[in-house]
C-alpha cells in the first residue's frame, strides 16, 4: 500500500474540523483524520506492506522549466530563497501539523520514503513499478491513473469521493471512467489539461475529444502527426487546436508523465508488532497530541495484520 501522504493529510485537514485539538489547545485535525484514514485502508485492503510516500520537493524546478505555470497558483505569496526558490501554500493550522504526522508514522512503523527534486507521485511511480507484490496506490491526484497496470496487480484506491465512496480502479473500470486506457492516461491529462496543476491543456479540448482523438490514433504522438499532416482525416477545427499547442504538448508528457526509475532508499515496509520503544513513543504522543481513540483504531488496524 503507497500512500500519497500530502494529499491523504490536506484531505484529513479538510474533512476534521480544526475545533480537534490536543490537551494544549493545538489543532490536530490533519493528524486524527490520517489515522483515521490508515485505519480503514489497512482494515479494508489488508496490506502486508506499507509506505508513506513524501513530497521532498512539491514543485520540481526542472518541471516549472517545462510549464512555468507549473502549481504557480499554490506558491505562499511569502519571499522565497535560492535554497527554497517556491514555498507551497499550506493552511497556517496545517503545517505545525505536518512534523507530528512524521513522527506519528515513524512510531507506528510505517516508512516515510521521499527523493530531492522529485514529488510523492514519482516515488510512487518508481515503486509500483518495480514492485513484486501487487499495489494499491492511495491518492485523491487522478495523475496517478496511469499506473494502473492488471498486468502487474496495480490498483489506485481513489479517494476524490471521500472515504466513505473510495473508487478501486482496475483497467476496465478507469477506462470505463475515462474513456481511456491508463496507458493513454498521461497524454489524456495532458490534453486535457489541469487547473489544480496549473497544466493549461489544449485550448478547447476537453475530455470527450481527448478520449476520441486517443481511440482513433492511440497516443499523443500520433495525434501531433496527424495533425501536422494535411492527408489525414481530422476535423479542422481540432487539427487547428492541436497545432497551436504544439509547443505545450512537445513539453507536456515529461512534467505528466510520473517518473519510474528513481533511486529509493532500501526500506523495510512490512507490517510488523510494535516493539517495547514504539509502543512507549506512541503511548506519549498520544498523550501529548490528544490523540485518543484515532491512534487506538489505527494501531489496533495495523496490529491485526503483523
Amino acid at each position: 500500500m503507497l500512500l500519497d501522504t500530502a494529499a491523504l493529510y490536506f484531505r484529513a485537514f479538510y474533512g476534521v474540523p480544526d475545533t480537534v485539538r490536543s490537551p494544549g489547545g493545538e489543532p490536530v485535525n490533519a493528524v486524527r483524520g490520517l489515522l483515521d484514514m490508515i485505519a480503514r485502508l489497512a482494515t479494508e485492503f489488508q496490506p502486508t506492506e506499507i509506505v508513506a510516500c513524501w513530497d521532498d520537493d512539491w514543485r520540481p524546478q526542472w518541471r516549472v522549466d517545462l510549464i512555468p505555470t507549473y502549481k504557480t497558483h499554490r506558491v505562499a505569496a511569502e519571499p522565497a530563497t535560492d535554497a527554497d526558490p517556491s514555498i507551497e501554500d499550506v493552511p497556517d493550522l496545517l503545517s505545525p501539523q505536518v512534523p507530528i504526522i512524521r513522527e506519528v508514522l515513524t512510531a507506528l512503523g510505517i516508512p516515510i520514503v521521499g527523493v530531492a527534486e522529485h514529488e510523492a507521485d514519482d516515488v510512487i511511480g518508481t515503486l509500483a513499478s518495480h514492485g513484486e507484490i501487487p499495489v494499491d496506490v492511495i491518492t485523491g491526484d487522478r495523475d496517478l491513473f496511469q499506473l494502473v497496470d492488471d498486468s502487474r496487480d496495480v490498483r489506485v484506491i481513489y479517494t476524490g469521493r471521500g472515504m466513505s465512496n473510495l473508487e478501486v480502479l482496475t483497467d476496465a473500470s478507469l477506462t470505463a471512467k475515462t474513456g481511456v486506457t491508463p496507458s493513454q492516461y498521461a497524454d489524456f491529462a495532458a490534453m486535457r489539461g489541469d487547473a489544480s496543476d496549473g497544466l493549461p491543456g489544449v485550448a478547447g479540448v476537453g475530455e470527450k475529444t481527448a478520449a476520441t482523438l486517443l481511440a482513433e490514433f492511440g497516443d499523443l504522438t500520433g495525434i501531433v502527426a496527424a495533425a501536422a499532416d494535411p492527408a489525414v482525416k481530422m476535423g479542422a477545427s481540432v487539427r487547428a487546436k492541436i497545432v497551436a499547442a504544439a509547443d505545450y504538448l512537445e513539453v507536456a508528457p515529461a512534467v505528466v508523465n510520473v517518473v519510474r526509475d528513481l533511486d529509493l532508499p532500501d526500506v523495510d515496509a512490512r507490517i510488523r508488532p510494535s516493539t517495547p520503544d514504539q509502543v512507549a513513543e506512541l503511548e506519549r504522543l498520544s498523550a501529548e497530541w490528544g490523540l485518543s481513540t484515532s491512534m487506538k483504531r489505527a494501531r489496533e488496524a495495523l496490529a491485526a495484520l503483523a
